[in-house]
């Protein structure tokens, strides 16, 4: 008997793949690229220099360069990372305050922002960071217009669709850090408990990346185990006080790293730098991502937000959004996500 070479030969749909992804409207395909990956950082503070060093350690660029408005600690940064050369893969590190030194970027990550303060909202960041944007991202698009924009900095959904309006890039190539983030958060603390390893939970935070995030409980599975099925069939039932109880403590695990160190930061380096991999080396991996999200779960057509939903990630930045099963209420908080952005962004004048 001959060997089936794939599951279509089998008899499996070829059009399956379909059926689980949705693709982002407008977006374009991705450019051809060299096999010289360049990668830009804008912001040398302690998350863009976590990213950096991640990024440097795990072998994803040929070359990075760094910019930032504070010239004396840009370069000192970077002959600290050079300094390092005989530790770490062979790669360029450059820095300057002038943008041209970002052309040919294949991604370009923007970190650059007003730092959040202990107890304050990411939305109240909005204004702070709305003028510092202003300055960044027209260059890079003009430098790299075929890069992926990454965007890093709080709020980053609205920061995101700032991101997007001013570099006039196809949607599918403007992408934010959103609840990627948040879903690890979300993935320890469920390994904790569980006494597992965190990369065998599958568990997603969506939505805003902040006090309107949503926990997609009815999804949740470990090993391949739905959770919450499992634990009803078996008389175990978590109250929606229980879930909300834990949906808050994601949110204020960041808060609570911040009142004690004043900041985050290498978490969200090895977030980004997964994201940089996934993208760049054209993984095809899920991620929780803020993306366009008009048209999905119910969100108005009208209502250009950018949240995040769990989506499949190459080269040409959002290939797919995935098609995941969701409960009525966690549509419903979803949709209300939505309009917590869209009340924000209606005051950029934009």
């Amino acid at each position: 008997m001959k060997k089936a070479a794939s599951l279509t030969e089998i008899g499996f749909s070829p059009d399956a793949k379909h059926h689980l992804f949705s693709p982002l409207p407008d977006a374009e395909p991705a450019a051809r690229t060299s096999r010289h990956i360049k990668i830009t950082v804008v912001g040398c503070g302690n998350v863009g220099m976590a990213i950096a060093q991640t990024i440097l350690t795990q072998d994803i660029a040929d070359e990075i360069a760094l910019v930032d408005a504070v010239p004396n600690k840009l370069r000192g940064e970077m002959l600290d990372l050079q300094h390092a050369a005989a530790f770490l893969p062979r790669v360029k590190i450059a820095s300057s305050t002038d943008y041209e030194i970002t052309a040919g970027s294949d991604l370009a990550i923007i970190t650059a922002g007003a730092r959040q303060n202990p107890g304050e909202s990411r939305l109240d960041l909005l204004q702070r960071n709305l003028a510092i944007f202003k300055k960044i991202v027209p260059p890079l698009a003009q430098y790299s217009p075929d890069c992926i924009l990454l965007v890093v900095s709080n709020p980053v959904d609205v920061l995101t669709y700032i991101t997007w309006k001013l570099s006039g890039f196809p949607p599918n190539r403007v992408i934010g850090s959103g609840t990627n983030l948040d879903s690890s958060r979300f993935r320890f603390l469920l390994a904790d408990h569980l006494n597992v390893n965190a990369q065998d939970v599958q568990a997603y935070m969506v939505g805003e990346h902040g006090d309107s995030s949503v926990a997609l409980w009815s999804s949740i599975s470990v090993g391949g185990v739905p959770v919450i099925s499992s634990l009803e069939k078996n008389d175990i039932n978590l109250s929606p006080e229980m879930l909300e109880a834990t949906r808050k403590a994601v949110i204020d695990s960041a808060y609570e790293v911040i009142s004690l160190k004043g900041y985050t930061s290498w978490a969200i380096g090895y977030s980004v730098a997964s994201l940089a991999f996934s993208l760049l080396r054209h993984q095809r991996r899920i991620h929780p991502v803020s993306l366009l999200a008009k048209g999905f779960y119910g969100i108005p057509e009208d209502r250009e937000v950018f949240l995040s939903l769990p989506a499949q990630i190459g080269r040409g930045g959002i290939l797919g959004v995935v098609n995941i099963h969701l409960t009525e209420e966690e549509a419903k908080r979803l949709r209300r996500s939505a309009e917590t952005l869209w009340e924000c962004q209606t005051q950029l004048g934009i």
